[in-house]
């Protein structure tokens, strides 16, 4: 498995690719696959605001349209205003983005590790816990 902090800097990376005009707050999200594979995301602003990707959604995206159903291992989350990315607070995902991860997670069956990294502290927690009693696939059956 990927290492926290090469997957914090993958995130940290794609943040750098942010497009957030609006808000200028720049998140970028790193998934970690059981073979090694990383995929990153990063935020994308729409002038219509509610049309708004976040970074974990776009990383999900990306995952399922190029195929990459289940295995997945962690999870890291970084944001912060242009040019100052990590700094203040740890960011963690939105309601939607624990969905969305939940999704991708279901699949695979796993419980990811979820890292949320800020200036002083990298909070760790598995998925289950940032979205307990979570609705999935296995609710449909």
């Amino acid at each position: 498995m990927i290492d926290r902090d090469t997957l914090i800097e993958a995130a940290r990376s794609a943040a750098t690719r942010a497009y957030a005009p609006y808000s200028n707050f720049h998140v970028g999200a790193a998934l970690a696959f059981a073979d090694g594979s990383v995929l990153t995301g990063a935020n994308v602003e729409n002038a219509s605001y509610g049309m708004t990707l976040c970074a974990e959604t776009v990383a999900v995206g990306k995952a399922l349209s190029e195929d990459w159903r289940g295995q997945l291992e962690a999870v890291a989350v970084i944001g912060g205003k242009a040019g100052a990315v990590g700094s203040g607070d740890p960011v963690t995902p939105c309601g939607r983005c624990r969905q969305m991860l939940n999704e991708l997670a279901s699949l695979g069956g796993n419980d990811p590790l979820v890292w949320c990294a800020g200036e002083a502290e990298v909070l760790e927690m598995r998925l289950s816990d940032l979205l307990p009693h979570a609705f999935g696939p296995g609710a449909l059956e």
